[in-house]
């Protein structure tokens, strides 16, 4: 360990089970000397082990649901009072769409179920940062970070409308990060992580194929849970005090990849098999 957040102080949003990227970034801060405050809504609560996670990295646990302005502005009065002051960093790391999890197809879409995805994905990250800016919450070059995803650029079959969650919480990091960046040198910045297997992850339909695909296109591979929470970590530290604004990738080259040799071998045996199944299929029919 390197005690990059020796004395620091958070929040962080999220962390469900061993399997959440946030759990792993609780892990790592804690390791690197940061103490925090673990959150996430009443009923994720009472169903994962957050408070296991809790009691190995004593930390405190506040629920709320950070799409309620009333939650987080307790959730940062609670922590305020749990540190004595200010924070120094903030994971979001909060996604949810209701139509992806009723398997609705994109075209066609509950907007009821659409509104939900923009508030719980997007949204409350909006209101996060603007309840911490009004609290002055943040100490002077902070800084606060939101996990995203490739498909907030591109289109990837299945992730449906948490594609457009996505790209509106990269857009609300540059915009906020601009004001807060100006009046508080606090830097707001998103990871757009590999496909990883969280609970949520794991949720995507097709999302085992998906998980192949990428790690035959990465160069690198697929960045797991861990190695995000050891980026998250460099971001949280004083190493990155000029980075803000940006969406940044980790997810192993995939973003910078047209097509692999591994994935095009696979794809030529697929044609391969399809031709064969196409002459077997005409010599019957002679």
């Amino acid at each position: 360990m390197y005690n990059l957040l020796k004395g620091k102080k958070g929040i962080i949003f999220g962390a469900l089970n061993d399997k959440s990227i946030a759990w792993k970034v609780a892990e790592r801060a804690h390791e690197e000397g940061a103490e925090f405050v673990l959150t996430n809504t009443a009923p994720a609560l009472r169903f994962g082990d957050t408070h296991i996670l809790a009691e190995k990295c004593n930390a405190l646990i506040v629920p709320a649901d950070a799409t309620s302005i009333r939650d987080i502005e307790n959730l940062f009065k609670e922590t305020e009072k749990k540190f004595g002051g200010k924070i120094d960093f903030i994971l979001h790391s909060i996604g949810m769409s209701p139509n992806v999890r009723k398997k609705f197809a994109y075209d066609e879409l509950s907007y009821e179920n659409f509104q939900k995805t923009i508030d719980i994905s997007a949204l409350s990250f909006h209101k996060v940062i603007q309840t911490a800016k009004k609290f002055d919450a943040i100490n002077d070059w902070g800084s606060i970070v939101a996990l995203s995803y490739i498909a907030a650029q591109r289109t990837l079959f299945e992730y449906n409308d948490m594609a457009e969650a996505k790209a509106l919480l990269e857009s609300i990091a540059r915009s906020f990060g601009y004001i807060y960046g100006r009046e508080k040198k606090i830097r707001i910045n998103t990871i757009s992580q590999s496909p990883t297997p969280t609970t949520a992850g794991s949720g995507v339909k097709g999302f085992d194929g998906l998980l192949d695909f990428t790690e035959r296109m990465s160069p690198l591979g697929n960045a797991t849970a861990l190695e995000c929470a050891d980026y998250c970590i460099t971001l949280f530290s004083d190493l990155t005090r000029k980075v803000t604004m940006q969406n940044l990738f980790h997810d192993g080259g995939f973003s910078s990849m047209g097509m692999s040799s591994s994935a095009m071998q696979l794809y030529n045996k697929s044609l391969e098999c399809n031709e064969c199944d196409y002459k077997n299929q005409s010599e019957l029919e002679k």
